[in-house]
């Protein structure tokens, strides 16, 4: 029986996406979200917590990445949990773990006040079906599906 490995977020940037284009042309986008969750502990008071995710995002999405997204916005993402092995710069070895987008929502623009909420036109927002297959962006109307 074959095993299911997918991650759902809805979260904030912490971070503009840093977008590198590789030697073949595909480009890839790393960016950090973060989702909150708040509960109240047994003394009745509110309680906040964050975790911070890895993301990585392939081409064509890593395009709409950085040509839409900025710290503060909102994002859904649906995608699958990797984790990896790198050495640092002193040799040491190092493990991440990274959730790969294979979908993704703009939800909205930047939390912070002033900023210009505008949503990317839908027609900009939809990848190309010929170059990657499992990869999709909704446009931020068609959300009505989501699971909470």
């Amino acid at each position: 029986m074959a095993g299911v490995n997918k991650v759902i977020l809805v979260g904030n940037l912490g971070r503009d996406p840093e977008v590198r284009h590789l030697d073949n042309g595909r480009a890839v986008a790393n960016f950090s979200i973060a989702t909150s969750e708040t509960y109240k502990n047994k003394q009745g008071e509110r309680v906040t917590t964050t975790e911070w995710h890895n993301m990585v995002l392939w081409s064509p999405l890593a395009e709409i990445a950085e040509k839409y997204l900025k710290k503060g916005n909102q994002v859904y993402i649906e995608g699958k949990l990797t984790s990896r092995s790198y050495e640092d710069k002193d040799g040491v070895t190092k493990y991440i773990t990274e959730v790969v987008g294979r979908e993704m929502t703009l939800l909205g623009g930047p939390r912070q006040e002033g900023a210009d909420n505008s949503t990317p036109p839908a027609a900009a927002s939809q990848p190309s079906n010929s170059e990657i297959v499992d990869s999709t962006v909704e446009d931020s109307n068609e959300i009505d599906d989501l699971p909470f």
